[in-house]
């Protein structure tokens, strides 16, 4: 309880006429300064308790997050149970995923997307890989577009063995809705508004806030593939680029994977882009594997990409030059004015085989599909900003970025340094060790074609629900 003060209350210092106001106020509290410390320490306390429980239920942040690191970190294992919990997957009204892919000659303004959506999102059967790829493995390799993951892991859920169709025992609820589809079909035509881009999600966050199980925890325990990256759902004024879906306050508590995400939102999960390899089976995997390591390699170095002429001091045509005027140590693929988003094409794969490195510039935004497409071939990435990959793939790329990778900031070699020099002054027995555990992590990369994944060992997609699962778990913990 507070003391009896022994002066007059506060509000009779305010009724003295204005000229003596503020001077009598300060006499008093330097005369009573640990009075006065009490009273201003109890209305604070006063004033955060109402502001507290002012606050609605379902803005009440409950997430606790684990290490992204998984628990087993090697791809071999395999869970025989589901010790982290079961997966509801909400059957969605068709506007919300099947309508979207079933409408695939109307999302892009330039060309049919319907064979880019084919074979549940792999794509088409990539030609021309003879000689390029064994025999036997020729058919687990598609032109696969880099947006279709939603398709993908919509698949693989709807067959995992850690699904239930019971909302009460499931620990995790994922929802197919393909954001990236609705989103992309709007980006492209000055025609359509902010409004437009936004009116599936907005659709979609209410029929979620029908449903019982969202009810119960405001998102909490809910998660989203969406199949773009995160800045094209982070429109913050209607005349910016893309939609505004993961500012709508419905998703403020769902975690949400993404091929690209932002490093300081704890609920965007980095997760590989889809490239062409589909392993069929673990001996699939095994052959690759064995193929990239003893592949004979030629070239130091290589780079495939376009220039961005719009852009001044273009790093990427800084990366060209230096490869043409070391053509005894640096191969090109120039992509300007050409389609090589596709690594699985046998012009790309190629290069990409034949080097000990590929370098790895940022593309239209800070990561890009070439990363991957890289280094399924066993070739060496090299980066130039962190937020490549280092900020971005936590779940699925080796804790130690110098175990896979090598890094050499964009200003030093803005300012002159020989990329070639730094490369082959890291010593035959680093490059070695860096391939070996390239080739080792192969299968995180990869999103295996059986609807049911592989027997023996973990793909991309079981990596990811693996990690959603144990942070539910933990979260249910804490």
């Amino acid at each position: 309880m507070l003391p009896k003060p022994d002066f007059p209350p506060p509000e009779s210092l305010f009724l003295k006429k204005p000229k003596y106001h503020l001077l009598t106020i300060y006499n008093y509290i330097i005369a009573h300064p640990r009075t006065w410390l009490l009273l201003i320490v109890f209305s604070l306390q006063l004033l955060l308790l109402l502001l507290v429980r002012s606050l609605p239920v379902s803005t009440v942040s409950r997430h606790h997050f684990p290490s992204p690191t998984p628990v087993v970190t090697t791809a071999t294992a395999t869970a025989t149970s589901c010790d982290s919990g079961k997966v509801f997957v909400y059957d969605l009204p068709p506007v919300f995923n099947k309508q979207l892919s079933e409408e695939c000659d109307a999302l892009n303004p330039w060309n049919s997307r319907c064979d880019a959506l084919s074979n549940d999102g792999f794509g088409t059967p990539a030609p021309g890989l003879a000689g390029l790829v064994p025999e036997n493995l020729d058919p687990a390799w598609y032109s696969t577009d880099q947006f279709t993951a939603e398709i993908i892991y919509h698949n693989r859920m709807l067959s995992h063995r850690c699904r239930t169709v019971d909302p009460d025992s499931a620990t995790a609820f994922y929802v197919p809705f393909y954001a990236g589809l609705a989103v992309g079909k709007y980006l492209w035509s000055s025609n359509y508004t902010a409004r437009d881009r936004d009116r599936l999600c907005g659709m979609l966050l209410e029929w979620l806030d029908q449903q019982e199980s969202w009810k119960r925890s405001y998102g909490w325990d809910h998660f989203m593939m969406l199949g773009r990256i995160t800045w094209d759902f982070r429109r913050s004024k209607d005349d910016d680029w893309g939609g505004s879906f993961l500012y709508m306050p419905g998703m403020k508590n769902v975690t949400r994977l993404l091929i690209e995400r932002n490093p300081w939102d704890e609920l965007d999960i980095g997760v590989p882009y889809p490239t062409g390899f589909h392993p069929r089976t673990e001996s699939d995997i095994r052959e690759w594997q064995d193929h990239v390591r003893n592949r004979s390699r030629t070239t130091l170095f290589c780079f495939a990409g376009g220039t961005r002429s719009e852009f001044k001091n273009d790093f990427r045509g800084i990366l060209l030059d230096q490869c043409d005027r070391e053509k005894d140590a640096c191969r090109a693929v120039d992509c300007s004015g050409t389609k090589c988003s596709n690594g699985s094409s046998s012009r790309i794969l190629e290069l990409f085989l034949d080097s000990n490195f590929c370098l790895q510039p940022r593309g239209d935004s800070f990561t890009r599909r070439s990363i991957f497409d890289c280094m399924i071939a066993g070739s060496i990435p090299v980066f130039f900003w962190r937020r490549t990959a280092y900020l971005q793939y936590k779940w699925h790329l080796p804790e130690d970025p110098e175990s896979y990778s090598v890094f050499i900031d964009r200003r030093a070699v803005s300012n002159g340094t020989s990329i070639r020099a730094v490369l082959e002054g890291l010593g035959e027995e680093r490059v070695k060790r860096m391939k070996d555990k390239i080739v080792e992590y192969i299968p995180k990369f990869v999103y295996a074609a059986p609807k049911e994944g592989l027997a023996g060992m973990k793909d991309a997609f079981d990596v990811s629900l693996e990690g959603v699962l144990r942070r539910f778990q933990e979260q249910r913990r804490t």
